[in-house]
């Protein structure tokens, strides 16, 4: 069995074929993009939702599990710097579900849904005696050849994100153990009813901002990590300019705190993106609202991953996020 949800990507990609008419990028990335004609491109993902491990059915209301599982797939196309256009939903439910909480996830799939303009189109339904998930498949699209990556890094790029990132982490340990904090609703929001980021995916692909992108969904010391191995490059990233979650009164959290959440918390959904140095420029400090900020630059491949401090002492940064194989 491989340690690593990444050894178990690379082991997969070894035993199907990478290349085959029509596949323009297959394992490995945030989707998988075939060409259709027509100078588009489509883009496909899948995501699975199980209770347990994604959302508990006691702090995950219906609604929330609903509109997680669709914005997962949504934030891949995202990711890509697509348009999504379709989405299937296939539920397994367990028998001791009630039907209330079949109504009320099925409200929260197309709250989401339309507000991205995302028709459900299909999927399956199952009764099962264990514990319910949840299977999502959304296609979207490209034109053809502008796809944005995790591989297209250069040492140089400056490294970019959206948003705060451990916002999530921070509300489910606000969930878990009720604890009242000032930010508590913007935090317990975040984690609940995540919005994934497509429209800022969309304009850094229009305008050629970005060298690579992918979304943040396992923590910026994992997927970094990824990207970073995607492109075959290193990266610096500068501790201090890491936008951390914050928590006052009873739910404050310390500065080393704030900034394991924001490396390793995971679920932010926010997207994490280069950019070349002749492009800065351009890169607005706010996109409808949502922050962007450089947190670091690409380096060489041999200087690895390194997290700096602002008196200078550095550590490497090692993937300390969600990963299924390793957990």
């Amino acid at each position: 069995m491989p340690r690593t949800e990444m050894e178990f990507v690379n082991w997969l990609r070894a035993r199907w074929p990478g290349r085959m008419p029509g596949l323009v990028l297959g394992i490995g990335d945030d989707a998988a993009l075939i060409r259709v004609g027509g100078g588009r491109e489509l883009i496909l993902t899948t995501d699975l939702s199980i209770e347990g491990v994604h959302f508990l059915r006691d702090l995950h209301p219906p609604l929330s599990v609903g509109h997680r599982a669709l914005a997962r797939g949504l934030s891949d196309i995202a990711a890509m710097g697509g348009a999504p256009r379709f989405a299937l939903i296939s539920l397994a439910v367990s028998k001791s579900a009630t039907p209330g909480w079949v109504e009320v996830f099925y409200a929260g799939v197309p709250s989401l849904a339309r507000r991205n303009q995302v028709p459900i189109i299909g999927g399956d339904t199952a009764l099962v005696s264990n514990k319910s998930f949840v299977d999502v498949v959304v296609a979207g699209e490209v034109p053809a050849g502008t796809a944005l990556r995790r591989s297209g890094a250069r040492p140089g790029d400056r490294i970019f994100v959206s948003g705060r990132l451990g916002l999530s982490a921070l509300g489910l340990r606000l969930l878990k153990t009720r604890v009242a904090a000032t930010s508590s609703k913007q935090a317990i929001r975040a984690h609940l009813y995540p919005m994934p980021r497509i429209e800022l995916g969309r304009f850094l692909r229009k305008k050629g901002l970005a060298s690579a992108l992918m979304d943040l969904s396992d923590g910026l010391s994992s997927d970094l990590t990824r990207l970073c191995q995607a492109s075959g490059v290193g990266a610096a990233v500068w501790a201090s300019k890491i936008p951390k979650p914050a928590a006052t009164g009873k739910g404050k959290l310390s500065p080393a705190r704030a900034l394991d959440l924001a490396l390793n918390g995971g679920e932010d959904y926010e997207l994490l993106f280069t950019v070349p140095p002749r492009k800065l420029n351009r890169i607005p400090a706010r996109f409808c609202g949502l922050p962007l900020r450089c947190i670091g630059e690409i380096r060489r491949a041999p200087k690895g991953l390194s997290l700096i401090f602002p008196n200078g002492t550095s550590r490497p940064l090692e993937p300390g996020g969600w990963d299924h194989f390793h957990k």
